[in-house]
């Protein structure tokens, strides 16, 4: 088990990436976007593009945009927040706008995507909708689902999910990195 549990704190992980302990809790974060790993080897070298932060898949008559954001996710009765490291779509004109700005410490707007990552939690998440805000520092932008998206990822994101669920969630994802 990757969580040495202690009494009234954080448990601790052993991070797959450095392989030190944290007591933090670490962000659930996904490589790329769904529409990306839904590809076969062959079809992400011929038409896919994928680094850290941007993905383009170049079909012949489109190309579609997705930038690497976050999410917090509210944990009821708990003072620590659950992080997604999640992507979204955006129209040609604001993925444009993002990455010429991308470099840019002042940068601040909005614009409107689509979720591109599935949380195994809540099965097919994607198209979800969103506002995408940027935030100074160039730090990754942060997402807020449409309140009134009738799914249930959007109603656990506003009425927050237990910490049992959270560390359920955490476990998961490290099992699977592993």
């Amino acid at each position: 088990m990757f969580w040495k549990r202690k009494k009234k704190r954080i448990p601790e992980f052993r991070c797959t990436e450095c392989g030190e302990m944290h007591s933090e809790w670490p962000a659930l974060a996904f490589n790329s976007p769904a529409n990306y790993n839904s590809l076969s080897d062959k079809r992400k070298e011929e038409i896919g593009k994928l680094d850290t932060d941007f993905c383009e898949i170049h079909y012949a008559d489109q190309i579609d945009r997705f930038i690497r954001v976050t999410l917090t996710q509210k944990v009821n009765g708990f003072c620590e927040t659950l992080e997604y490291g999640l992507w979204v779509s955006l129209s040609e004109k604001s993925y444009l706008d993002y990455k010429e700005n991308y470099n840019n410490q002042n940068h601040e707007t909005g614009y409107f995507g689509w979720l591109c990552s599935n949380i195994a939690e809540y099965g097919d998440t994607s198209s979800i909708p969103c506002d995408v805000i940027t935030k100074t520092g160039n730090s990754r932008p942060e997402i807020f689902p449409h309140q009134d998206f009738d799914h249930p990822f959007v109603k656990d994101y506003y009425g927050g999910i237990s910490k049992k669920e959270a560390v359920k969630r955490i476990d998961a994802m490290l099992k699977n990195v592993g």
